[in-house]
């Protein structure tokens, strides 16, 4: 029996977390719920919560509390409003937690968790990205484990044998490319909105979604992966693997190469998370080899689409700039979303946002080690500075092609 809390339970992971719960686990054998967590969809989440019976449903949003309340009226559920209510519910003791709200707002509900002595299935990059190894050592001093969802960290996971870390050469994460894989930079400058939410392979959230067209999504990743495997920025690559089968490799000493192989779909990470240190068996979709006409590699095109450098200039300048290259890329991602900017703001934002905290009262160093407080004021303030920024133009005239230096 396990007590079970979902946090971003309407969104694509935790949609999917709850149909894995159905399909292989029993309620009031195998687990029990205990709370549900999520943004402002007060419909789904009143439909989720009235089907799972958990203890507490909480909704962020308080501009969606009366429809919310009005549905869960005579459930009997505890229901609760607001990103207070969020971390509160994050804390309460369970065994195992689905750590799943988009972006800088997980940040508050994961460190929560991380502190009751839970497992956490990590699938909020941007916490682990501003916490760097803080957030990880402080669910082992509770007790608890950080356990990677992204399917190429999940990969990594499945084929790291920590016995043999002294001889574990590189880590290798693999990226679709994206919709724009093979385009120039000189090509992207006019492409909108629908084209870059036009996935070619996996259904996600419109935010990863662009990350994922710009290549943040890996760069966030790779800065992931130096943290959850204690791995220097040496000794992690990124290759273009458009059929998305290939999720991740761990390269040894000895000349081999190990790779955890699967069809593009959350729901294998995800369940490798719930069972874990067992697999459960559900209805997965088989990996057809015999389909597969071919397995391509290529190396990435960071001139075009520079968000892979930038992430590993943050991580190799360390202390909060994985902070000021996260807040910046989630302020440009909406401004995109919402037709303010170009595409290519983004990476010439994100890279003059980044040069500019050199000069900021931030303080830098590989040995920082971060609280919330820390995290969040850095946070607070690079979207400050894009706001007084005005225009996307005003911070990037004159910035594009030059190089991130620390000082």
């Amino acid at each position: 029996m396990r007590r079970i809390s979902i946090l971003g339970s309407t969104g694509s992971i935790g949609v999917s977390t709850l149909n894995l719960i159905e399909e292989t686990l029993t309620p009031g054998e195998d687990y029990e719920l205990e709370a549900l967590c999520a943004g402002r969809n007060a419909a789904l989440l009143a439909e989720q919560a009235l089907k799972f019976r958990p203890r507490v449903a909480v909704l962020s949003d308080a501009s969606q509390w009366a429809d919310f309340s009005e549905r869960m009226k005579g459930s009997g559920i505890e229901i609760a409003c607001g990103p207070e209510a969020v971390e509160a519910a994050a804390a309460r003791p369970v065994d195992w937690v689905m750590a799943a709200i988009v972006g800088i707002a997980g940040l508050r509900p994961v460190w929560a968790a991380a502190g009751t002595g839970a497992t956490v299935a990590l699938a909020n990059k941007e916490s682990l990205v501003c916490c760097g190894r803080s957030l990880i050592l402080r669910a082992e001093a509770a007790g608890g484990r950080i356990l990677p969802v992204d399917s190429e960290h999940n990969a990594i996971f499945q084929v790291f044998e920590e016995a043999e870390r002294a001889r574990i050469r590189r880590l290798i994460l693999t990226a679709s490319g994206g919709p724009f894989r093979g385009r120039q930079r000189e090509d992207l400058a006019h492409v909108t909105r629908e084209q870059a939410l036009k996935h070619p392979n996996w259904s996600m959230g419109a935010k990863i979604t662009i990350d994922s067209a710009s290549l943040a999504n890996k760069g966030l990743e790779l800065i992931e992966a130096a943290y959850l495997f204690d791995m220097p920025s040496a000794q992690i690559d990124v290759l273009i693997h458009p059929q998305s089968v290939v999720h991740s490799l761990v390269e040894y000493s000895d000349g081999s190469t190990l790779a955890q192989m699967g069809p593009p779909d959350m729901r294998v990470p995800i369940s490798y998370c719930l069972g874990w240190p067992q697999r459960h068996s559900w209805s997965a979709p088989p990996l057809d080899l015999c389909a597969l006409s071919t397995l391509t590699f290529e190396r990435p095109d960071t001139e075009a689409f520079p968000m892979l450098r930038l992430a590993r200039e943050a991580l190799e300048a360390g202390g909060l700039m994985p902070v000021v290259y996260n807040a910046a890329n989630e302020v440009m991602v909406q401004a995109f979303l919402e037709g303010r900017i170009g595409f290519l703001d983004i990476p010439a934002t994100v890279e003059a946002a980044m040069m500019r905290a050199q000069s900021l009262s931030m303080a830098f160093g590989n040995d920082l080690r971060h609280d919330v407080e820390c995290i969040e004021q850095a946070d607070a303030e690079t979207r400050a500075q894009l706001a007084v920024s005005g225009e996307a133009a005003h911070w990037t005239a004159g910035t594009q092609g030059q190089a991130f230096s620390r000082a």
